[in-house]
């Protein structure tokens, strides 16, 4: 924070000397070397190494890696741009833009921060800060007992993210617990960016925009109805069947099959069905007549939750987008001020480190049976000599196999 106190008087000096020639070429070519030169693409590459594989998506591979310069731990997410630039069709091409786009804008403690990026060869690399657990991995931990303060302080991160993306005019759009990242101090932080879409205030006004977005158990009413024009209210259901997830330990609305249809018939079933005066856009994105499903009171499916709780998650299910609150009016509801306090980031329930791994095990302490062979740890056995003759050939596949293809490595 800067000091509001005056700076002192500096001391009694003759004016600036005459400049010359001389001294302004000296100087010039003082700030000329010192000004710090930017990094080539071949830099950086060698100055992140990837260490170990920790995710694997349809366009991206995530590794756990290591800044060599700072020794920070970091998150390497390996785009394949080559691969989908082939097969633009997909529109798969535009992921990699959009999240880089979106995290370039937005900073705040509650969304991952992109450190670094790069292009080695065809691929894109995003170096995004290390969290080594997420949201969904809490839910499914069964030896962790969820406190109506942890449920609270997830609940409050997660809306405080997402008002900042809302209010620098980004949908995130694909809302779901593995895509809520918790660092080791216990902080929540949005991730995966490569759905999101800047957006209007006016939905109606804007864009047209797919509505074939956030993953099914969680995507909104007027999505699953084919609805193009909408903003800020997809995210606000997404968030509410996370809010309802946490209270469960399980999706709340998850349809038999995974298709519109049936996760519509599952939100109406849990919800009511609604009518004209409760959305009165649904007769034109469905003028079909639907099952009158009677609307449940949400105590009946939660029943240790709290009375403010369960009011602010009613409201977030509102089926008219229109009147959906706010991510700032989610944050300004009294169930964020009441009894029970928030825990704090640093208390709240964290899973159990993993196992030590076998392999990592056998490779410090030799194994068995290597050791009965003679070979020391590290050491590699003689390979035996290819087949005279055979199906595979020389270097082939033994006799009734088949030779298997070449995989190409990354």
């Amino acid at each position: 924070m800067t000091s509001s106190q005056p700076l002192p008087p500096a001391a009694s000096t003759p004016g600036p000397a005459p400049t010359t020639a001389a001294a302004t070429s000296a100087d010039d070519h003082l700030s000329a070397t010192a000004r710090p030169r930017a990094m080539t693409a071949e830099e950086r590459s060698k100055r992140y190494r990837r260490e170990e594989e920790v995710g694997r998506g349809g366009y991206a591979i995530v590794y756990k890696g290591r800044d060599t310069s700072t020794n920070r731990v970091v998150a390497i997410k390996k785009i394949k741009m080559g691969l989908f630039m082939q097969s633009s069709e997909m529109g798969m091409d535009l992921s990699a833009i959009r999240e880089l786009k979106a995290l370039q804008e937005l900073h705040h403690p509650n969304v991952v921060e992109l450190i670094d990026v790069f292009r080695k060869g065809p691929n894109l690399h995003l170096v995004l800060e290390f969290l080594d657990t997420d949201l969904d991995r809490l839910i499914k931990d069964k030896s962790l007992v969820f406190q109506a303060g942890d449920i609270k302080a997830w609940m409050l991160m997660m809306m405080r993210g997402l008002a900042w993306c809302h209010k620098n005019w980004i949908l995130h759009r694909d809302l779901k617990p593995n895509n809520l990242l918790i660092s080791s101090t216990g902080q929540l932080k949005l991730a995966d960016f490569g759905l999101a879409r800047d957006f209007g205030q006016d939905p109606v006004m804007g864009r047209p925009m797919t509505p074939q977005v956030i993953t099914i158990f969680y995507r909104p009413p007027e999505l699953l109805l084919g609805a193009k024009y909408y903003s800020y209210a997809v995210d606000i259901w997404s968030a509410a069947c996370i809010f309802a997830e946490l209270m469960l330990r399980v999706p709340f609305l998850a349809g038999e099959k995974e298709t519109d249809l049936a996760q519509l018939t599952a939100i109406f079933q849990a919800l009511g069905t609604p009518t004209a005066d409760d959305w009165p856009a649904l007769p034109a994105l469905a003028p079909v007549s639907w099952h009158p499903y009677p609307k449940k009171p949400l105590a009946g499916y939660f029943g240790g939750a709290a009375n403010d709780a369960l009011a602010l998650l009613e409201r977030m299910f509102t089926y008219n987008p229109v009147l959906r609150p706010a991510a700032e009016d989610v944050l300004d509801d009294p169930y964020f001020t009441n009894l029970p306090r928030p825990t704090r980031a640093d208390r709240l329930p964290r899973p159990a480190p993993p196992p030590p791994r076998q392999v990592a095990a056998r490779r410090v302490l030799g194994d068995p049976a290597r050791a009965r062979e003679g070979l020391a740890p590290g050491a590699r056995r003689a390979r035996p000599p290819p087949p005279a003759g055979g199906a595979g050939g020389a270097g082939g596949a033994p006799l009734g196999e088949k030779p298997r293809k070449m995989q190409r490595v990354a």
